[in-house]
């Protein structure tokens, strides 16, 4: 007994301790590296339309593959994760970006690279930053919390760091050299998958049992088959195989919660609808900025002041909703910080001088960190735990659907009307309209759900079955409608 409580200690030891806080370092760095990146592109707009004779529309595809598969890539990255492990994944994710990046810097045409840069990269991307975040929750368990906080202060420092080294090195060298000067640094991204040693945790040895109580089962079954005793079963075969498949979309794409679950509908609608404005100032802030006078080096300025000021913003408005007066009233927090956000673009449309667009930045900025703290917090809220991994999956997908159509489709409107002012009206219209749609949504279904449960109140005893359905059944116990608890979580 003392034996197996000392090497259950000596498994857990690296757990929220020691080497742990080096994995949490590596994890700031790598949001750094990869979700702070696609904030410098920006900057590269208009060099790569001068250079490529390209429209607003035809380079706005570039920024938007590569955001959309950095978040829309995440199912895959589960796949690798599973399979080959995070520090794998992490450092085949920096190897892509790397590799991405340094091939761009030889591109011929705009199409070239949206493959290179777009593609690859941003797979790239998406590998290291997922895999990193996994990592980080087999490490910390105590301090969990905290550790994602923390890794999270990354992404600002990238937000601000990238924008002022990406106006320097294009000033000193040029986009080309300055592209592949980029594959070197993102390739710092497999020293800190080098790092995200695999960790073994004293509960494995136990779930490894099942596996070998299996085995002659399995054996049985493969003696049939060699046998030949299933081969006139092909039906079974390929009924087997569709439930397989059914049963990993199911795993990965949550298409069954997203019709059961009314509050994850709304949610992910509102959210896919919103990310169509959300990062076209990201894309063409610098662009307006310099076509209406401002200096190339303050233009760039803009995007690390909205990256500086989140340092600063977000852990509080993390601490800020995570006080127990917001409980299950977050979804209005952050419908709260999008409207701020689509309002704030009217700002720029007023005026396109540099103190304006100062002002401008620190609004969005606090908007931005609301929406950044908040957005997978009121998924948690919304959705069983059990079942988060896969419903993140489809918000991701959707999500990623709409950042890759916004911005060009966007381009596409100032390239008809010669007026940048068209991408803060659009953003701002797509912003505002979502916010209303999640907070009047919630507000109705929140009113609906207290007539039901009113209309229920002198049948049942509320305390009891407030959370879940009386169940005739004892096997049902264990699995609770899932209606009823997606619902009482909202």
């Amino acid at each position: 007994m003392s034996q197996g409580g000392a090497a259950a200690r000596e498994a857990a030891k690296p757990q929220d301790r020691g080497w742990a806080w080096m994995v949490l370092l590596a994890a700031v760095v790598l949001q750094g590296l990869t979700l702070g990146f696609p904030s410098c592109i920006g900057i590269f707009f208009t060099d790569l339309q001068h250079e490529f004779q390209a429209s607003n529309s035809e380079t706005s595809w570039f920024p938007s593959i590569m955001v959309a598969v950095l978040h829309g890539g995440g199912p895959l990255c589960s796949i690798l994760v599973k399979r080959f492990g995070c520090r794998f994944a992490v450092m085949l994710g920096g190897l892509l970006s790397g590799v991405g990046m340094v091939s761009s810097s030889f591109c011929k045409s705009i199409s070239q690279l949206y493959l290179t840069a777009g593609l690859i990269t941003g797979l790239g991307s998406c590998f290291s930053f997922q895999a990193g975040v996994t990592a980080l929750g087999y490490y910390f368990v105590r301090w969990q919390t905290l550790a994602n906080a923390m890794a999270s202060t990354g992404v600002s420092l990238g937000f601000t760091l990238w924008p002022l080294l990406s106006q320097y090195l294009l000033d000193e060298m040029g986009w080309r050299n300055t592209f592949l000067i980029f594959g070197g640094i993102l390739l710092n991204c497999c020293v800190c998958g080098a790092i995200m040693r695999p960790i073994q945790l004293a509960s494995r040895p136990p779930l490894q049992s099942p596996k070998h109580a299996e085995e002659p089962g399995r054996r049985a079954e493969g003696a049939q088959l060699s046998n030949g005793a299933s081969s006139p079963h092909p039906e079974l075969q390929q009924q087997t195989r569709r439930t397989a498949c059914f049963q990993m979309l199911q795993k990965y794409l949550a298409f069954d919660i997203f019709c059961q679950n009314k509050g994850y509908q709304i949610y992910t609608i509102g959210v896919a609808w919103m990310m169509m404005g959300f990062a076209l100032p990201h894309v063409y802030l610098v662009p307006y900025a310099i076509q209406n006078g401002v200096e190339e080096r303050k233009a760039a300025l803009l995007i690390s002041v909205i990256g500086f000021i989140n340092i600063f913003i977000r852990p509080f408005t993390g601490l800020l909703s995570g006080h127990r007066i917001f409980t299950g009233r977050r979804i209005y927090l952050f419908s709260l910080a999008v409207l701020l956000c689509g309002l704030s673009n009217f700002i720029c449309v007023i005026s396109a001088e540099f103190s304006v667009l100062i002002i401008y930045c620190v609004i969005l900025s606090i908007a931005m960190s609301g929406i950044g703290a908040l957005t997978f917090q009121v998924l948690m809220d919304v959705v069983e735990m059990d079942r988060f991994s896969s419903a993140l999956g489809l918000f991701t997908i959707l999500e990623s659907i709409t950042l890759l159509i916004g911005p060009p489709l966007t381009g596409l409107l100032v390239d008809l009307t010669s007026d940048f002012h068209y991408v803060f009206y659009n953003s701002s219209f797509l912003l505002i309209s979502a916010a209303l749609f999640m907070g009047l949504s919630f507000c109705a279904l929140e009113r609906k759900n207290r007539l039901k449960e009113a209309s229920k109140a002198p049948l049942d005893n509320p305390s009891r079955n407030q959370y879940s359905e009386t169940p005739t059944e004892p096997q049902s116990e264990s699995q609770s409608p899932p209606a009823v608890v997606y619902i009482t979580s909202i």
